[in-house]
């Protein structure tokens, strides 16, 4: 399963070649993951050990791949994220860049589970992992791997 978060896009997001600028894009990804992390997982609810991603995370890896370019417009772009790998530290997330059957973008990031308190990596609890469970996609299109 995916989740898909409609993304508007911002008159300064475009560069002088008239597009949305390529570094744009990790900010894109960064307000999918952040919805799917803290808005999606906060509607799922608690377990035992808590809600999921309370305590924080870092990006360990970006790996993206520009498919074409996209230009300004009024309408948002839908942003599919959805989990590639879980590990005991670490998970890796695929999206796409969509409008309808364009895709525009194909990326993975890499987040490792942080204690802020602690200021070290941390391991998935176990709410992590069920919430990461549910959107696990290995049947995902990709190009190398980033998706």
């Amino acid at each position: 399963m995916r989740h898909t978060f409609s993304c508007p896009l911002r008159w300064s997001d475009m560069d002088a070649f008239g597009h949305v600028n390529n570094v744009v894009f990790l900010r894109y990804l960064e307000e999918a993951r952040i919805d799917f992390m803290w808005r999606l997982a906060r509607e799922v609810g608690s377990g035992a050990d808590g809600e999921p991603f309370t305590g924080g995370s870092v990006v360990a890896r970006h790996e993206i791949d520009y498919l074409r370019p996209l230009v300004h417009r009024h309408q948002p772009v839908a942003i599919d994220i959805w989990v590639n790998k879980t590990g005991a530290a670490s998970a890796t997330f695929g999206y796409e860049v969509l409008d309808g059957d364009t895709c525009y973008v194909r990326a993975s990031t890499v987040i490792v589970p942080f204690d802020l308190k602690g200021q070290r990596p941390r391991r998935l609890t176990p709410a992590e992992r069920e919430l990461l469970a549910e959107y696990h996609d290995d049947k995902a299109t990709s190009s190398g791997s980033a998706g």
